[in-house]
């Protein structure tokens, strides 16, 4: 049997198919009888084969079906240990924050830039500029939240909420704060606008 070509030992024709191919040497290791030289004859031949078959297909003489598994892929590869999975932020954060392009940043930031700036520079007694500014500011949270999502409500009170908690948050800081800078030419008010346009701004900016 050594002196055989893979195909003769396999008793199978040198134009057999895949499948005749596998049936025959199924068919040899059934009747083998547990001789482990035999076997190891009939598995040579099949891997001659195979090698062969891929042989002619790198040069383009045959198409080898996809299940087709060649002796150099019999081998295992290590398994690649998989990425661990990237921390999710809980969907209920995902419905609310929003990623939004730098245009859509950049263009309120210098809305309330410009608001801040107003509000920073104009005499520390004129109280009603400062709430135009303020009414200003809420009309441009509004707007921006509005051309999100077209929810003119939800943009209303959401803007109204960041107005409130940041004349609230500004009203609690400004005494400290005042006094650590020492800045005698901001008055409270002032500061709390300044604080409440930075709150507008990330309201208007990443939420939806």
């Amino acid at each position: 049997m050594s002196d055989q070509n893979p195909y003769e030992k396999l008793g199978v024709s040198e134009d057999a198919s895949f499948d005749e191919i596998q049936d025959a040497r199924n068919r040899l290791l059934a009747q083998d009888g547990g001789d482990g030289r035999t076997r190891e004859l009939i598995e040579t031949a099949y891997d001659a084969i195979l090698m062969d078959r891929l042989k002619m297909r790198q040069e383009g003489k045959i198409k080898v079906p996809e299940r087709i598994r060649f002796p150099e892929m019999r081998i295992p590869s290590p398994q690649q240990e998989s990425p661990a999975p990237r921390e999710q932020s809980p969907a209920w954060i995902q419905q609310i924050l929003d990623q939004p392009s730098l245009p859509e940043i950049l263009l309120p930031g210098a809305w309330y830039l410009g608001l801040s700036a107003i509000g920073l520079f104009i005499p520390p007694n004129n109280e009603q500029i400062l709430q135009l500014t303020l009414l200003l500011g809420l009309g441009v949270s509004v707007y921006f939240l509005n051309r999100k999502e077209n929810k003119l409500g939800r943009s209303v009170l959401l803007s109204l909420g960041g107005l409130i908690i940041g004349l609230i948050i500004g009203g609690l800081a400004t005494t400290w704060l005042l006094q650590q800078i020492q800045l005698t030419s901001v008055s409270p008010n002032q500061f709390s606008a300044v604080v409440t346009f930075i709150l507008l701004w990330l309201i208007c900016s990443f939420l939806r």
